[in-house]
């Protein structure tokens, strides 16, 4: 990644990218922490969450931003409370409500000691009862994502379209089960940025300077 000027925030920001598969918000997400000079979290989740478990990073990889089928069940017995039960019980649930219990857990324990840039994982809703968090929303139209999926995720042009839409009803899926909420609705995000016609570069300028008009407010 090309260097960049480290733009140091006045306050305490934590960033959360929803995005659309093929819009670029994996790039945008990056860009900005860097520019920014904070922490970055996307896949690093999951390395992190395999270590705290014990679970191979490629099951966890696997089921990675998947909806499980028991969070019911994970409600029942306390898991959100992180009590002692916590670790032992974790065992009993499928792979997906583990990963997600996990990041869960970490993405609020992280964000009372840091500012970060967080891509996915629902993390505009675990963070939902925080002051300090600006939710972005990165969408673009669907031929632009389309071409971007081919040229960047080396996916074959007679399946990609087929490709990005399912990878988003995935994330809506997943987004859906686990916070009750549906993904993509805009008043669920504090600024929603189309990139068909916008680069990485200026999506994360222009994140950065509605961070600053906050700011100042």
């Amino acid at each position: 990644m090309a260097n960049t000027e480290v733009r140091r925030l006045s306050c305490n920001r934590i960033v959360t990218i929803t995005r659309q598969y093929g819009s670029g918000g994996h790039e945008i997400g990056e860009l900005l922490a860097e520019k920014l000079g904070i922490g970055f979290y996307d896949k690093e989740l999951i390395s992190i969450a395999a270590k705290e478990s014990g679970i191979s990073p490629e099951v966890f990889e696997a089921a990675d931003e998947k909806a499980g089928n028991s969070l019911l069940y994970s409600l029942s017995v306390g898991l959100y409370n992180y009590g002692n039960g916590f670790s032992s019980s974790m065992g009993d649930l499928p792979v997906n409500d583990q990963l997600y219990i996990l990041q869960h857990k970490i993405i609020k324990e992280k964000s009372e000691s840091e500012n970060f840039v967080v891509v996915g994982r629902c993390a505009d809703y675990v963070l939902k009862d925080k002051e300090n968090v600006v939710k972005i929303y990165i969408y673009a139209d669907l031929e632009s994502r389309i071409n971007r999926a081919v040229e960047r995720k080396d996916i074959e042009p007679a399946r990609a379209k087929q490709a990005v839409l399912k990878a988003d009803k995935n994330r809506a899926n997943y987004y859906s089960f686990y916070s009750g909420q549906k993904w993509g609705q805009v008043d669920n995000y504090d600024l929603c940025i189309n990139t068909t016609n916008l680069s990485a570069e200026l999506a994360a300028e222009l994140i950065i300077d509605y961070i600053n008009i906050l700011d100042k407010k």
